[in-house]
């Protein structure tokens, strides 16, 4: 994969006021806009239905700290002690880390939320009046009467969020020690109280070699995620914002965005209030420095209530793009019956690579009006929450890596996911992490020989 070598001012124009027309049954290619950036797919290498596009090298590794710990998850009850008026310190450091590297492999821009994960059964759900399987932005008086109505069950503490999920997964992946690639350097912006539980999750994440490089908010609150998940792995999500819903563009930002080769937004960011803007200037900034640009979708919900702006953002600036098969029809505005194949291909019309998870179906990645399946591997699931996170996670390294072989990198990515739904909690062990470095790198090393010897490869990684 590489790096776009054209100038500042030819990759960046007038955004779109508003997101393409939905397809047509045949779903034809998108008009062309005037106002549309020209898209780029030569960024990506692509070995595919036999055609190889030689890759340009990403921009260096760097040496990361000791490998990460394998335990993410605390018992709730010593992290709930604060939010009960308590004072109870968790022993980690408020302050923002050292400048870090000259630059980052990837930078995350999202939401810093504590996840609070239990098990529950379904009468618990009715008895409370919370639908199964939705995500639903609660208050604080809310967020106490679950919290109380889970005392006595088991259930755990972790820094999590939807993209910190993947940050973690990626770190892991890129530190691995079975393999001699150079470890990832992983970076996570965004908003945390000058609570506890903003001292915890900073710590966690830096722990997992995740550096968190944005200062704590002043008598700010850390927004938190209760996940709840019943025997069929369903999960239900009950969110408290907390301070999480403030992101501001200033400088420490723009200079971390400037130096940095692949900029993630989640999706969760549309719904908050002035983010926004927040997120066309780092966008902005990540194109003219040279960095490549993903987006996830995060929610059906988000894409619904910010329909334009998420447009604004995947068709103007985006080269990645991760969705499951509902926020990939949600983003076509296509009916539940049409395949998440018809919107791989669509979305690939403006996003030169395209994510869409199906669960136990699969998944595919879009190319230039085009779907390639990946199928799912064997898995008996535990708990479905954090897969597509997972399945992000794949995506990058193999980039990172600088993989010419999407089907290879699907796989990956596959196997990933599979690893953390046949488990509880939403975090890839470093263990299991090692276990995929390692058999990524001999499907790499064995790409390279059947190229060495010209001979044509299909992947069976």
């Amino acid at each position: 994969m590489a790096l776009a070598s054209s100038s500042p001012s030819s990759r960046i124009l007038p955004r779109l006021s508003s997101p393409p027309a939905s397809p047509s049954a045949s779903l034809s290619p998108l008009p062309p806009r005037a106002t549309r950036r020209p898209r780029r797919y030569s960024r990506f290498a692509v070995r595919w239905e036999g055609r190889l596009v030689a890759p340009r090298a990403l921009l260096g590794g760097f040496e990361d700290a000791d490998a990460a710990e394998s335990d993410d998850e605390e018992d709730a009850d010593a992290v709930l002690r604060p939010l009960e008026g308590e004072d109870v310190g968790l022993g980690l450091d408020l302050h923002a880390p050292p400048s870090g590297p000259e630059r980052w492999d990837v930078l995350g821009l999202g939401q810093a939320m504590v996840d609070f994960s239990g098990m529950v059964d379904d009468e618990f759900l009715e008895r409370l009046g919370i639908e199964k399987g939705t995500r639903k932005v609660v208050n604080h008086e809310e967020r106490g009467r679950v919290l109380r109505a889970m005392d006595g069950c088991s259930y755990k503490a972790a820094a999590g969020g939807s993209l910190s999920n993947s940050l973690v997964a990626l770190s892991r992946l890129g530190s691995s020690r079975s393999t001699s690639y150079p470890k990832l350097r992983i970076a996570m912006a965004g908003s945390v109280g000058s609570d506890p539980l903003g001292s915890f999750y900073r710590g966690k994440l830096n722990r997992a070699n995740v550096h968190f490089l944005s200062k704590p908010v002043e008598d700010g609150t850390t927004g938190t995620v209760i996940v709840l998940t019943t025997p069929d792995a369903q999960r239900t999500m009950l969110a408290y914002q907390g301070t999480s819903s403030t992101l501001s563009y200033d400088s420490d930002l723009a200079s971390l965005v400037s130096k940095s080769n692949i900029l993630i937004v989640e999706g969760y960011l549309f719904e908050l209030p002035h983010t926004i803007e927040a997120i066309k200037q780092a966008c902005e900034d990540a194109h003219k420095n040279g960095s490549l640009i993903a987006v996830t979708a995060s929610d059906v919900s988000c894409i619904k209530r910010c329909y334009n702006d998420f447009w604004d953002i995947v068709a103007n600036y985006a080269d990645i793009l991760f969705a499951n098969a509902n926020e990939a029809r949600a983003f076509c505005e296509l009916s539940s019956t049409d395949s998440p194949m018809s919107a791989a291909r669509y979305l690939s019309h403006s996003v030169p690579l395209v994510s869409v998870t199906d669960g136990v179906q699969g998944s595919y990645i879009g190319v230039k009006g085009e779907a390639i399946y990946i199928p799912p591997p064997p898995c008996v699931p535990v708990d479905t929450c954090g897969a597509g996170d997972a399945y992000a996670s794949g995506i990058l390294y193999g980039i990172l890596r600088g993989s010419s072989d999407l089907k290879g990198i699907g796989l990956l990515a596959s196997r990933v996911a599979a690893v953390v739904v046949g488990q509880q909690g939403t975090r890839l062990r470093v263990q299991d992490a090692d276990k995929l470095a390692e058999s990524f790198a001999h499907h790499l090393d064995n790409l390279e020989f059947c190229s060495d010897i010209e001979t044509d490869h299909v992947s069976n990684f």
